[in-house]
């Protein structure tokens, strides 16, 4: 394990290494409008939208971030945004992200209301966000800076990176985040006896979540893929989650969430999200993964909230120590 671990940070390192030599060697513009300028200029180039093609500057400045995903891809890639929308958490902004990273990021209002007149203050070359989240307040946020962008979130959080990489000016910098997390999981996978030992052992993902029912985890959502990459074995009832997002149940149903290991998280009051309720429960304590200590309490905010590669690096940490 120490290995893995030393391997990861010299990737790391490696990909910061170049983040930093690229961004060093970057020079400022604007977009071909002149909106937003943030005191930059130079050229600009075109990023392929879901809102359609959109003129951007080639080394923005001044980016500003509409959603949890997109703050993690901006950090990776060695940007800091002068402005982002903060998640319904007390701190804000994500409790796994580096504290230093985020200080003096501007907080621009709740991540589904952002507050317009701020993100114009903040005088933007660009804005990051997806469609399923802004996109009735697409023509608004052009009018301040270009903006892209994706389809959705979450499950497409792969190529999402690709088009924020892209926006950002960041594409050598992206390779060298994705190698790395290509080697990451090729180790994780090891650690844990490699592919055959990995797909015979059934991972779930439970989350609580107040004001509605909890939701057993499918695979097409972004910890499905990272459960995926790494080989890890599903239960059978993901087959079955709706959209492959989640399938839904009462407490009085959480046995069909059992599995070989089960990761399980929370989202808002533990009482009022019924996990005080369903893990006292004998159906519960019942279950195979419980009554084998498999069980882990994680982070909704890593596993669930976070979306991207800096999360998932944590997240590959997290599954090395409880599975091994």
């Amino acid at each position: 394990m120490s290995g893995i671990a030393r391997n990861r940070s010299a990737l790391l390192l490696g990909s910061l290494a170049l983040t930093a030599a690229l961004a060093l060697s970057g020079c400022g513009s604007s977009d071909s409008s002149g909106k937003g300028s943030g005191g930059a200029s130079g050229g600009t180039h075109t990023v392929s939208t879901a809102m359609g093609d959109v003129e951007v500057p080639d080394a923005p400045k001044r980016v500003v971030v509409l959603d949890t995903a997109e703050l993690d891809s901006a950090l990776t890639l060695g940007v800091k945004p002068v402005g982002a929308t903060h998640a319904d958490v007390k701190s804000g902004f994500l409790d796994y992200l580096p504290k230093d990273r985020v200080a003096g990021i501007k907080d621009v209002g709740a991540m589904l209301t952002p507050n317009l007149e701020s993100i114009a203050a903040l005088d933007p070359d660009l804005i990051l966000t997806s469609k399923v989240r802004h996109g009735d307040k697409y023509a608004e946020l052009a009018k301040i800076a270009p903006t892209v962008m994706t389809e959705s979130t979450g499950y497409p959080w792969k190529e999402n990176f690709r088009v924020h990489a892209d926006a950002l000016g960041k594409k050598a910098e992206a390779k060298a985040v994705t190698d790395a997390y290509a080697a990451h999981v090729a180790d994780v996978t090891k650690a844990l006896g490699g592919k055959e030992k990995a797909a015979a052992t059934e991972v779930g993902v439970v989350r609580f979540i107040e004001g509605a029912d909890i939701r057993i985890y499918g695979k097409q959502n972004y910890i499905g893929t990272v459960l995926a990459d790494v080989g890890l074995g599903r239960p059978a009832i993901t087959d079955k989650a709706k959209d492959g997002f989640s399938y839904d149940v009462s407490p009085e149903r959480i046995d069909l969430a059992d599995a070989d290991v089960l990761f399980h998280s929370t989202y808002g009051d533990p009482v009022k999200a019924k996990e005080t309720r369903t893990t006292g429960s004998g159906l519960w304590k019942n279950m195979s993964a419980v009554k084998s200590g498999r069980v882990f309490a994680v982070d909704d905010q890593l596993w669930i909230q976070g979306i991207g590669y800096t999360a998932a690096d944590r997240i590959l940490d997290e599954l090395v120590a409880d599975l091994t």
